[in-house]
């Protein structure tokens, strides 16, 4: 039975060397899924905010007076898709970890480069995070809507201004600052800053809201992520990980939403996840990495909260939380602050984030096996402060704990067969008395 074992595991790592030697050359992996189709066209402007005034029975959650939705269908106060995409400047900003690109449509980060991070699929690359490219769609937006009957406010089809500033994190400096302004639209001025810290994935986005209106106005925040529904470049069918939008509460904990099921789910069927609670975050959740929008500047608010997800357009959906502000008077001014997460998937800091954030690290159908093994390799690693050596001692634990078995098995199988010749010379000598013979068998 060892030497089968043996085989079976010097067998598997010849194929998986086979495999990976064909990936470093170019060639596709022998357990890569079919190449997904592409994202649909994103000329124009492919999601359209909670709130929009058009009707239609693909409604998002409407709890706190959100309109319906129509994917593809622009709000009359907003520009031209055409004319945003004329107005686009797209503005990189680059810190220690990351070069982040934010577009001046919607003030929204349209791609995202992790500089310490290596493609797995070509070396010579960074892991490229958020995107927006024929390949892929994939990116994180905020705006606001008003309650029910109110005016149209700015959101993520707004054209916002830069504000003057520094877009790289200089050298001594551990946060950097990138303001972007809305001009005013329903008496409402939106004001976002981005603030970028050294050392980390996490990105403080406040929002300031201004009524500059005579009037008072009860403004909305909402949070969302659009994706495509193709699976990461180079994800191995050998091994299922999800792909898809996550919700945690800390009443129903963590949820993952298939893309599948938001594409089935009817405009009268409820969603299978929280719609409201005054806590928890939504996420988006690929293989390695994660994207999570968090409340609070470093901890999770207790305020109402709202969650949909929903389908925008061919082969893009959204997940998303809306925030209500309460009213707001004319002249007055109020923040609401929250956490960008975008970045690898590191149980030890992401669980220091936000309650449940850990759960994003999706293992597979191998969780029963990796996850102990994680949590030993992360012991090691404390202890001895190299991941390479702490993956050795980690081999070298394995192989005593297999030799180990493998003893323990081979002495209990060696007093069964010291055993088994007086068992049947006590049966033929007692099988007459057998009560006698049930008390021998009790002394043996």
């Amino acid at each position: 039975m060892r030497r089968t074992l043996l085989w079976v595991v010097f067998s598997m790592s010849l194929v998986l060397l086979w495999d990976a030697w064909n990936k470093h050359n170019g060639q596709p992996s022998m357990f890569s899924p079919p190449k997904a189709s592409a994202p649909a066209a994103t000329g124009r402007a492919p999601a359209n905010p909670p709130g929009s005034k058009a009707a239609t029975a693909s409604a998002v959650p409407s709890a706190a007076g959100m309109a319906a939705v129509a994917p593809g269908v622009v709000p009359v106060t907003a520009p031209a898709a055409t004319d945003a995409v004329a107005l686009s400047q797209k503005i990189d900003i680059t810190t220690d970890l990351v070069k982040a690109t934010v577009d001046t449509v919607g003030g929204s980060m349209v791609r995202l480069e992790l500089l310490k991070q290596i493609d797995h699929i070509d070396h010579d690359k960074k892991v490229v995070l958020f995107d927006e490219s024929t390949s892929r769609l994939y990116k994180a937006q905020t705006g606001l809507i008003a309650a029910a009957g109110g005016p149209a406010l700015p959101n993520h089809l707004t054209v916002f201004n830069l504000l003057a500033g520094d877009r790289a994190l200089r050298d001594g400096q551990d946060t950097l600052d990138v303001i972007f302004e809305s001009p005013e639209i329903g008496g409402v001025k939106l004001r976002k800053t981005y603030t970028f810290h050294r050392d980390s994935y996490v990105v403080g986005v406040k929002h300031e809201v201004v009524n500059d209106a005579a009037t008072p106005v009860t403004p909305q925040v909402y949070f969302q992520f659009l994706r495509d529904g193709n699976a990461p470049a180079g994800e191995s069918s050998f091994y299922f990980t999800f792909t898809g939008p996550a919700i945690y509460t800390d009443a129903a904990k963590f949820k993952k939403i298939d893309f599948k099921a938001i594409e089935k789910r009817g405009p009268s069927d409820k969603p299978d996840h929280d719609t409201a609670a005054d806590n928890g975050w939504i996420a988006m959740v690929q293989h390695y990495f994660a994207s999570a929008w968090l409340l609070g500047a470093s901890t999770d608010d207790k305020r109402p909260r709202e969650f949909f997800t929903r389908k925008v357009d061919a082969n893009q959906y959204a997940v998303g939380m809306i925030v209500p502000l309460g009213e707001l008077a004319p002249g007055a001014t109020q923040t609401l602050d929250a956490r960008l997460f975008a970045g690898p998937q590191e149980e030890n800091k992401l669980s220091q984030l936000a309650p449940g954030l850990e759960l994003v690290k999706d293992y597979g159908w191998l969780t029963i096996l990796s996850k102990p093994l994680f949590w030993l390799l992360t012991q090691l690693h404390t202890l001895i402060g190299n991941w390479g050596w702490a993956i050795v001692g980690l081999v070298v634990l394995l192989k005593i704990a297999f030799y180990w078995l493998n003893a323990t098995a081979y002495r209990s199988m060696a007093k069964m067969k010291a055993v088994g010749p007086k068992v049947a010379e006590m049966r033929e000598r007692l099988k007459d008395k057998p009560q006698q013979m049930q008390q021998e068998m009790m002394r043996i």
